[in-house]
């Protein structure tokens, strides 16, 4: 049996504001951090840099190859077969040249790609890990989309510096020095105006290209903003169907897509401007060459295959020289996206094993709250204050409330999905912080409202959390959950493949299939955090009587508004403004006449014939 893929991660939005990009100074250490990351793998950096001056080399002696055949060419109307034969041998050898350099930027390409590959893997990894370890709080504050992005578009920026930075470097290193050299040595003059456009049309591609990495970042923000607008509406489809909002929601969408696409033509005119100007001074440097050149060739001074041979090396050197402003855009992409993806994988964890955290060890199984208090990060009045109260094996526990009492935030706190701000919960005398979150998370299993199922098959999200589970467990548990019956009259049972999110069941039917998956694990703790909102009151009734054998060997808390479905348990807690205000059983609470009683007097007092006539008459 495989074990289905995570989904994606929600969370609230705050668009980067948490994840900030580098600071002014960060920008070496970051290029140096990606840099130690692509010399963990030297062989194959080694052969990338070293295809790389291999092939400029070779590169150089081309325009001079090409000079010679020129000559060559002249030669042999004065000397016959003999200038042919010399013809022959440095057409050869311009032949094997070119295909020993194609073969050379082969392995240099494919090399150098690979180390990329190879650190995107690694980095996605690291990225993939790091999510899932964070907290609830973080998640909390960060939007998936601004997630995705980091993971996409800031990894990719940190996959391509070693090819498109270092290794571009390299190579620029090699032709414009070493040629330099070669030209100026043959002769001072030509060679200057030879390399006349370069410092231009480098400042032009620089200056370029950091203009573009800088609109780049405005359009990857404006294309975030465009990615959270289309996840909304493709989530909340079926909202946007049942209240006619197509118009609605395609004009936000058209506004969204409006605003990059002004960012690209931006782009564009930016690129096309520079680009021309670049152009215009590499064939007014091509024209001066040939001026002064031709004029050599006319004196005698300079022969016909030297003045080709710089004007080979012009053209060859043309495009390289652009590239200095990708070089440059490749050094300041990377610093901005290894800033904010290392930010990330920098975030210290919340919640973590402490050094000396040891397994959970398992005995009476007594849940304990002792004077617990909570605050959300920066919220204003604690959801928890001070609940205490303590659920023996075979003990139920009911928990009903007002929204926002902190009812959900107690069930999280057992799991430690978010640390208590004060006080202490314990399992079996065991401080639930000082104990290893795995061993904790296998001991106590939470059903959440959110019935969140993946898309793979009935049995896979059934047996999510122990993938090794028998067939028998998870149809015990499938029919403990009152799921059984319906997953057999399915074509193809339990291997049934669920749709995105398993939109192809009913909400009561995910939530069944949500508290299957819990039974299978027979977890210490089970908290069921309303959910059984979506089941009907009879279906309800027969899965709370089917998992009384599951309850008879663990704590059992129910949270609901709907007390039917905890009138049962053995104490009920009120809470109320993150307090426990009342607390006995069904009927010791009903016996105070207090808050308890008059929720039920309100859900299951039958309404008296006066409130009934009058909402007749209003019909």
């Amino acid at each position: 049996m495989t074990t289905p893929s995570a989904g994606r991660v929600r969370g609230r939005a705050d668009p980067r504001a948490h994840l900030a990009s580098v600071h002014a100074g960060k920008g070496t250490g970051v290029l140096w951090r990606i840099t130690k990351l692509t010399l963990r793998h030297p062989w194959q950096v080694t052969i990338a840099i070293g295809s790389t001056v291999i092939a400029a080399g070779l590169q150089l002696t081309i325009p001079r190859l090409l000079g010679r055949a020129v000559d060559e060419a002249q030669g042999i109307l004065v000397a016959g077969d003999a200038g042919e034969r010399a013809l022959w041998t440095t057409a050869l050898l311009l032949l094997a040249v070119s295909v020993a350099r194609g073969l050379f930027t082969l392995a240099q390409n494919y090399f150098s790609e690979s180390v990329g590959h190879t650190i995107g893997y690694e980095l996605r990894l690291a990225f993939y890990e790091k999510v899932q370890r964070l907290s609830f709080s973080f998640h909390d504050r960060i939007h998936t989309g601004d997630l995705i992005t980091i993971g996409l578009l800031d990894l990719d920026g940190v996959r391509m510096f070693f090819s498109t930075g270092l290794v571009r470097m390299v190579l620029l290193s090699v032709l414009i020095g070493l040629g330099a050299y070669l030209l100026i040595s043959t002769d001072p003059l030509l060679g200057v105006l030879s390399l006349s456009f370069v410092p231009f049309v480098a400042w032009r591609s620089s200056v370029a290209q950091l203009t573009l990495r800088k609109t780049w970042l405005m359009l990857q923000d404006k294309l975030s903003a465009v990615t959270r607008v289309m996840e909304e509406n493709l989530g909340g489809i079926r909202v946007v169907r049942a209240f006619s909002g197509q118009k609605f929601e395609l004009a936000k969408f058209d506004r969204a897509s409006a605003e990059a696409l002004e960012l690209a033509y931006t782009r564009v005119g930016i690129r096309v401007r520079n680009t021309s100007a670049m152009t215009f001074s590499f064939f007014a440097a091509m024209g001066l060459v040939l001026w002064f050149g031709g004029n050599k060739v006319i004196d005698g001074t300079m022969t016909v295959g030297t003045l080709a041979s710089f004007l080979t090396f012009m053209t060859i050197l043309q495009m390289p020289v652009r590239q200095l402003g990708m070089m440059v855009n490749s050094f300041a992409r990377a610093a901005t996206c290894g800033g904010r993806l290392f930010d990330f994988l920098d975030q210290p964890l919340e919640i973590d094993d402490k050094p000396a955290a040891k397994p959970l060890k398992l005995g009476e199984g007594v849940l304990r709250f002792e004077d617990v208090h909570f605050t959300y990060p920066g919220a204003l009045y604690p959801t928890l204050d001070g609940v205490s109260f303590e659920a023996k094996r075979g003990q139920t526990i009911g928990i009903v409330g007002a929204p926002g009492s902190g009812k959900s935030t107690l069930a999280h706190l057992i799991s430690r999905f978010y640390e208590v701000s004060g006080g202490a919960v314990t399992i079996d005398g065991q401080n639930v912080n000082d104990v290893t979150l795995a061993s904790l998370r296998r001991a106590v299993a939470v059903v959440q409202q959110d019935s969140f199922l993946f898309t793979t098959t009935i049995e896979n999200n059934i047996a999510y959390g122990d993938p090794w589970a028998k067939e028998r467990s998870i149809a015990g548990a499938a029919e403990s959950a009152q799921l059984h019956n319906y997953i057999m009259g399915l074509p193809a049972q339990y291997g049934t493949v669920v749709g995105e999110r398993g939109v192809s069941l009913s909400g009561g039917q995910r939530q069944r299939l949500s508290i299957a998956r819990s039974l299978v694990l027979k977890p210490a703790v089970m908290v069921f955090d309303d959910s059984t909102a979506a089941i009907d009151a009879g279906t309800e009734h027969r899965i709370r009587s089917a998992i009384k054998r599951y309850a008879q060997d663990r704590v059992t808390l129910i949270i609901s508004h709907r007390l039917s479905s905890l009138m049962h348990a053995d104490q009920i807690l009120f809470l109320d403004g993150g307090k426990i205000v009342e607390r006995g059983s069904h009927e010791q609470l009903l016996a105070q006449n207090g808050r308890y009683r008059a929720l039920y007097d309100l859900q299951v007092k039958p309404v008296d014939a006066e409130d009934f006539a009058v909402g007749s008459a209003a019909q």
